[in-house]
């Protein structure tokens, strides 16, 4: 476990409701290639707040990644409802370009 992963599971573990050391120990697993670890927190994240955007966006691309896009698209959809709503541009953006990907595919 690299030092990264190692100090946001200790944080995870002593305040478990703390969606922002989550989202950290997603991040972190999935630099490390723990992919299959890395959604299960990007699932917690996006599960108790539904208004953070950014769970989403990273969830659906690993799953994208992972080769299962009939579960990302629901959550990159949601997402976009999300960047709209909050008027983020840029991530709009990228995320009708992945959800036309995927549409293609």
């Amino acid at each position: 476990m690299s030092s990264r992963v190692d100090r946001f599971q200790q944080l995870v573990d002593k305040d478990p409701g703390n969606e922002l050391y989550r989202f950290s120990l997603a991040q972190a697993l999935q630099s490390d290639g723990r992919n299959g670890e890395a959604i299960i927190q990007y699932q917690v994240c996006v599960d108790r707040k539904s208004d953070w955007m950014m769970p989403r966006i990273l969830l659906g691309k690993l799953l994208l990644a992972e080769g299962r896009p009939a579960e990302a698209r629901p959550v990159l959809d949601d997402a976009l409802k999300l960047a709209i709503e909050q008027h983020h541009e840029d991530p709009e953006r990228e995320l009708r370009e992945l959800l036309a990907e995927i549409s293609e595919a």
